[in-house]
């Protein structure tokens, strides 16, 4: 049986990072409610399951045992949640562009700037994996 990759300061962030997102998907759910990309039904649902798997990964984690499935396990959900970064993104933009004020153009790029984060931490979850 491999040892279970180490538990790096990235991996325990990004542990906290889940962690947090998913006490908050389940405690303010309509914060991420307007995420969810509108084709998609039982938002309420999809942001309570989301947070769910947000905290599984997040303590999977955590333990040695559990850190290679929990890393691809994550790697998963970051990807799975990624079409919400892009529906905010949007709709962000849509605002800007009919607002046309400096705060909604500073929220839209600030969700722009977001998309390509999504990646490092894919890459780390990845690399709890033992990848």
């Amino acid at each position: 049986m491999a040892t279970a990759p180490p538990l790096t300061r990235d991996v325990a962030g990004l542990a906290t990072l889940l962690a947090t997102s998913g006490v908050v998907h389940l405690v303010r759910p309509d914060v991420y409610e307007g995420m969810v990309p509108h084709v998609l039904p039982r938002k309420r649902a999809l942001v309570y399951v989301s947070g769910v798997a947000e905290i599984a990964c997040a303590a999977g984690l955590l333990h040695p045992a559990t850190r290679r499935v929990a890393g691809w396990a994550s790697a998963a959900v970051l990807v799975a949640v990624f079409p919400a970064n892009v529906q905010m993104s949007v709709d962000h933009g849509r605002r800007a562009a009919r607002r046309g004020d400096a705060s909604s153009r500073a929220s839209f790029a600030a969700t722009l700037g977001r998309l390509p984060l999504q990646w490092p931490l894919v890459r780390t979850a990845l690399r709890a994996a033992g990848r």
